[in-house]
């Protein structure tokens, strides 16, 4: 771990302001650590690319000192982490990004960031077909030994990394706010899941607000510490497609979960897929596409067809419930349309519904629907 003084100067340049994330980053691998970038003059610094006199100026006369030993104590307080771009245990697949965090804060066990990791994100306003979605590749990504980051959001988020934690799993939540403001409050419960059980990162210092132009900015890193990145639901316009453009840029795998042709819901997901995202029926889809970055993939990809293989001879079908499975969907469908299709008399029907609702496969919804719940759309 990065010693206190030199954590002190480079919270004193990450302090500096107008600088960001880019122009210290460029400076850093100009001129080398914090303390020779502090101790440069103003023609040094202004020979690197994108430092203008206001910025050069700024950091000749940097912050006092006192700014950043407030601030880790700050952090310290909270028993926060800090980890620099060149710590031995930043995470390594952040590190690889075009515009890294120079300044990682972690809430959790920083060991954890570099576990195999996969990101899963989506709508905010998701439908329960994405919830449902959400929650099962997260319960089942969990299950396997893969950290599930995303974005702590409401929705599909939450839910991945809900579903996450009860599988027994690790998860990794990334914020547009400081570790230490309580974004969204409807979620505070979970966050303090995470953080007793997994991990919380943001790049912004302790007490910064979650200003919208923050968030952007932040799903690059959700898509820089994961392998790939799943979006379950997404909008034409949304930031669910901007972590994957992110994910796009910086050679990592990205995948979508088809939906409905006619829902808004699912639109970008499908404009991903026009794109050429990995198409995800289920889970194994995943995992065989990044097998060559997993050397133990082979031993998750059997785990999960070990479970297939149990909990498809755990299930035994009649003739008559096969059929009837065929015809079912994981949307809703109206009893009439079931009767219809299947062309048997309506108490059969309901007889057969009822058996595959009592062997968990099939969901009786309001309205006289029915729907699968036995696998993955």
């Amino acid at each position: 771990m990065t010693t206190q003084d030199h954590l002190i100067d480079w919270l004193t340049l990450a302090l500096v302001p107008g600088l960001g994330v880019v122009g210290m980053g460029r400076l850093i691998r100009e001129l080398g650590g914090p303390e020779q970038i502090l101790a440069a003059g103003r023609e040094r610094l202004l020979q690197v690319r994108g430092i203008r006199q206001p910025v050069a100026d700024a950091i000749v006369h940097a912050p006092p000192l006192r700014e950043a030993e407030l601030e880790l104590q700050r952090i310290r307080r909270h028993n926060f982490s800090l980890l620099t771009w060149n710590d031995p245990v930043y995470p390594a697949l952040l590190r690889e990004i075009y515009t890294p965090p120079m300044l990682l804060y972690v809430n959790g066990d920083v060991e954890l960031l570099n576990r195999p990791s996969i990101a899963i994100v989506g709508s905010r306003a998701a439908t329960s077909y994405g919830l449902k979605i959400g929650r099962r590749l997260g319960s089942e990504l969990g299950a396997r030994g893969f950290n599930v980051v995303s974005g702590l959001a409401l929705g599909v988020d939450a839910a991945a990394h809900a579903a996450a934690l009860e599988a027994g799993g690790i998860t990794v939540a990334v914020l547009g706010c400081g570790l230490d403001v309580p974004y969204p409050r409807r979620n505070l419960g979970l966050a303090r899941q995470i953080a007793d059980r997994g991990v919380i990162v943001s790049e912004y210092p302790l007490g910064t607000k979650p200003e919208a132009f923050r968030f952007p900015a932040r799903n690059r890193i959700i898509s820089g510490l994961a392998l790939g990145v799943v979006v379950v639901e997404a909008a034409k316009r949304s930031g669910s497609l901007i972590t994957a453009r992110f994910a796009m840029d910086e050679g990592r795998e990205v995948f979508a979960i088809p939906g409905r042709v006619d829902s808004v819901a699912s639109a970008g997901a499908h404009s991903l897929l026009q794109q050429g995202a990995k198409l995800v029926y289920k889970l194994d889809d995943i995992l065989v596409e990044l097998s060559a970055h997993l050397t133990d993939f082979k031993t998750v990809a059997q785990a999960e067809q070990n479970k297939e293989d149990t909990v498809a001879g755990e299930v035994e079908l009649t003739s008559e419930e096969k059929s009837l499975m065929k015809i079912l969907e994981p949307y809703p469908s109206h009893i009439d349309n079931i009767i219809d299709r299947a062309a048997a008399k309506a108490a059969k029907v309901q007889e057969i519904l009822l058996m595959l609702e009592l062997k968990g496969l099939v969901e009786s919804l309001p309205g006289s629907q029915y729907r699968l719940t036995g696998q993955m759309p």
